[in-house]
């Protein structure tokens, strides 16, 4: 099963410094037929004005992965960890027994991210959070993992659930596949570019929700980036 989301479909909520699309339910979006995929529970399409941004607040029981597109995020929470996501890079945060943060745009430009909530597999573990660089280059026309449950095999960020988080960028008229199982489920946005899987052609910032397939094959119609979740 393979079904497109348009992007004018998703929940919309214009703050003035936060302008959010909402792929699943979330605040005040509720579509009881988008209440996640599979373990998939939030996946936020944010742009954040600069010199704005969330103040500390807290989260337990998530594991939340910010893939930054455009511009940076500034985080700073309660374990005294800070630092400064840029774009094209990761940072994860496993909320655990509960966490306090705030994540600001300090850019003289807007920043524009994914925010993916994901549940975890096990709770009552302490709090954690990490970041690291993921350069465009390196995922040229293949698929890259860059947070995942089984971090040292896959060379990628650590989250404490049964996923991964890939991404790819493709020139116009490349293709990429991924093998997948059919009892779990994929999610992707292509935030630049066309692109198609099997017969489905999705526009940019549309989502793509799979399940069942034993074969991912997304081509790129225009040069594109690819953002994909794969979990139980």
């Amino acid at each position: 099963m393979i079904e497109v989301r348009p992007f004018a479909t998703l929940g919309h909520a214009d703050h003035g410094w936060l302008d959010a699309r909402h792929h699943f339910s979330f605040a005040n979006y509720h579509d009881p037929e988008r209440m996640g995929w599979g373990r998939i529970r939030v996946w936020n399409d944010d742009t954040i004005a600069a010199q704005s941004g969330f103040p500390p607040h807290p989260h337990r029981d998530m594991e939340i992965v910010t893939f930054v597109r455009r511009g940076a995020i500034s985080h700073q929470d309660s374990l005294g960890n800070a630092g400064r996501t840029a774009a094209g890079d990761v940072q994860v945060m496993s909320a655990g027994t509960g966490i306090v943060h705030s994540e600001y745009n300090l850019e003289g430009e807007a920043t524009t991210l994914f925010q993916i909530w994901i549940l975890p597999d096990r709770s009552g573990e302490a709090p954690a959070w990490d970041q690291r660089e993921f350069p465009r280059g390196d995922r040229s026309g293949r698929w890259v993992i860059v947070a995942s449950s089984d971090p040292d095999a896959d060379d990628a960020l650590p989250i404490r659930c049964d996923a991964k988080v890939l991404a790819a960028t493709l020139k116009a008229g490349e293709t990429v596949t991924y093998s997948a199982d059919p009892t779990r489920h994929q999610y992707l946005v292509a935030p630049t570019g066309r692109i198609r899987v099997s017969d489905r052609e999705a526009q940019p910032r549309d989502g793509i929700a799979v399940t069942g397939e034993t074969e991912i094959t997304l081509e790129a119609l225009d040069d594109a980036e690819i953002v994909m979740v794969d979990a139980r």
